[in-house]
């Protein structure tokens, strides 16, 4: 994100940062009409990700860019790994219900009901910030494993970023329209961040 132009231009009513704050709302307001269907989830916020990383890279960070790359996104693949999404969504609400009817251990069954829940979530969230899940789920989820792993500090960012959102939304609903742009935004920094990590630490040991 740092390679974005730091200058205003002759004419520009906004900063560069402006604009981005602008673009990621519109971004978002658009990633939440391509989730309605559910199933179009990983892809719609896998593509935001990809548009608002082109941000750094001077390319456009617009809805309508946004739509433009979505429409070569909705494969059998990307089909797929919606489906997978929704229905471990379910599976984990189910436990979580059949959890609070006051079975034997399930105080115990409902945390590691959530910890494993979390960690999933915290994968396939990075996995959609992966440039890999344009093409690829299962590499995009191997990448995002491993870093989930190996970048802690990372994927605790990640969920503070899904607890604000969520928080957000909760405080005033119309954001929930806008949220996935900022979640998104997050996601890809963070997916930039331990990119840079990397190339530092090779660098050094070269």
């Amino acid at each position: 994100m740092s390679a974005m132009r730091g200058a205003r231009e002759p004419g520009e009513v906004f900063g560069p940062r402006m604009t981005l704050f602008a673009d990621t709302l519109s971004v978002g307001l658009a990633t939440t009409v391509a989730c309605l269907p559910l199933v179009t989830a990983p892809a719609a916020l896998s593509t935001a990700c990809a548009v608002l990383r082109g941000a750094g890279e001077d390319r456009p960070a617009t809805a309508g860019q946004y739509v433009t790359l979505l429409r070569h996104r909705i494969r059998t693949g990307d089909l797929a790994a919606g489906l997978v999404a929704l229905v471990g969504a379910l599976l984990l609400a189910a436990d979580l219900a059949l959890a609070r009817v006051g079975l034997p251990g399930a105080p115990a069954f409902a945390t590691l009901a959530a910890a494993i829940g979390a960690s999933a979530g915290v994968v396939a969230l990075r996995a959609c910030a992966r440039p890999e899940s344009l093409t690829d789920w299962s590499a995009a989820l191997r990448e995002a494993a491993r870093a989930t792993v190996r970048d802690p500090g990372g994927s605790a960012l990640v969920l503070l970023a899904v607890a604000t959102a969520a928080l957000c939304a909760w405080m005033l609903v119309p954001l929930a329209f806008l949220a996935p742009g900022p979640l998104a935004l997050a996601l890809t920094a963070v997916d930039v961040r331990q990119g840079s990590r990397q190339r530092h630490r090779k660098g050094v040991t070269a």
